[in-house]
């Protein structure tokens, strides 16, 4: 018996010596937000109240596995209202969702919960605030993303001009330049961002700006811990989605600070281990809607192959919550 354990720790100490060494900087804060986790809780809770199905206007947020997971749960995900029946209640996805969505859905007395991000809803009323004052707003933004077209469908046509870079600035043309107002999309890349406000600003001396920065939290604070491991790394992953915008914009800023193999990838299934053979220093980051099981399988994956040693680097410290609607909270 001593012998056969003594054959087992042999047999483990040569596999694992023949394993390259591998520093794995983590970076923190990465993963869920506190707008991704309430999104998630209100389909739980809505399921918990009114029972299966519960229907969702597009992905609750943007990432597979949590919708996969919420679908096995018995929410239905679908894109437009009228794929919803009348008995059925029905939530809108974290990014929001245009003005009419809402409307259409009291004129057919639908049971609906808004899982709008408060941090989203904050933009909202802040074009809100600057039509009624009679200011043309600007929104930088992604065009085609379901948080550009919320916020732009806050006020009526025409009323938000939508610019994603500094050649649409140059090319912009509007009502009034002394009555102007911009407003931004909560996920995008602190540096594109303040390279396309000094545009507007440069062109449009009056263009009046948010009272607090528009770009979350949570972006930013991702965004400044990919920078600070940056120099520490030969790759970078990001776990995410293809379709989250902040996820996206973490690749981008991995490259830009240096690190020229910055990869996305969904899940361990992804990653190209070829591409990443002989690193010594691998970062690892996730999106906002990215859930922590996903980044221990990539960490997992890595452990197969290599010794791994993981260091957090902490940048920041998120305390973070909001509350769920109270329509929720309340007992049936």
């Amino acid at each position: 018996m001593v012998r056969f354990i003594l054959s087992k720790l042999v047999f483990f100490f040569e596999i694992n010596m023949k394993k390259p060494e591998l520093k794995i900087f983590l970076a923190a804060p990465r993963g869920f937000c506190a707008g991704v986790d309430r999104a998630i809780q209100i389909v739980e809770m809505a399921l918990d109240k009114w029972g299966a199905p519960v229907y969702v206007r597009h992905e609750i947020v943007h990432n597979k596995f949590v919708v996969d997971s919420l679908k096995d749960k018995g929410a239905i995900f679908v894109e437009e209202l009228d794929e919803c029946p009348n008995d059925r209640p029905v939530i809108f996805s974290a990014h929001g969702v245009p003005k009419a969505v809402p409307r259409a859905a009291e004129a057919r007395n639908l049971v609906f919960v808004d899982a709008t991000c408060p941090l989203v809803s904050k933009v909202h009323i802040e074009a809100e605030r600057h039509h009624k004052n009679g200011l043309q707003i600007v929104m930088i933004g992604h065009r085609g993303h379901p948080e550009t077209i919320g916020t732009m469908g806050q006020l009526p046509d025409g009323e938000v001009l939508l610019v994603e870079n500094e050649l649409d600035v140059q090319n912009l043309e509007v009502r009034d330049t002394q009555n102007l107002a911009y407003v931004t999309q909560t996920t995008l890349s602190i540096d594109d961002t303040f390279s396309v406000v000094q545009a507007l600003q440069e062109k449009f001396p009056a263009i009046q700006g948010p009272h607090k920065e528009d770009i979350c939290y949570a972006t930013t604070n991702r965004q400044l811990a990919v920078k600070k491991i940056a120099n520490k790394i030969d790759a970078l992953l990001v776990v995410g989605a293809p379709n989250s915008s902040n996820s996206k914009r973490l690749v981008e800023v991995g490259k830009r600070a240096g690190c020229k193999y910055s990869q996305l990838v969904q899940r361990a299934s992804e990653i190209d281990f070829r591409a990443l053979e002989g690193i010594e220093n691998l970062g690892i980051t996730a999106g906002a809607s990215a859930p922590e099981v996903l980044i221990d399988e990539v960490i997992d994956s890595f452990r197969e192959k290599h010794l791994v040693d993981v260091e957090i680097v902490e940048t920041a410290v998120e305390n973070v919550n909001f509350k769920v609607p109270r329509v929720l909270r309340e007992p049936t």
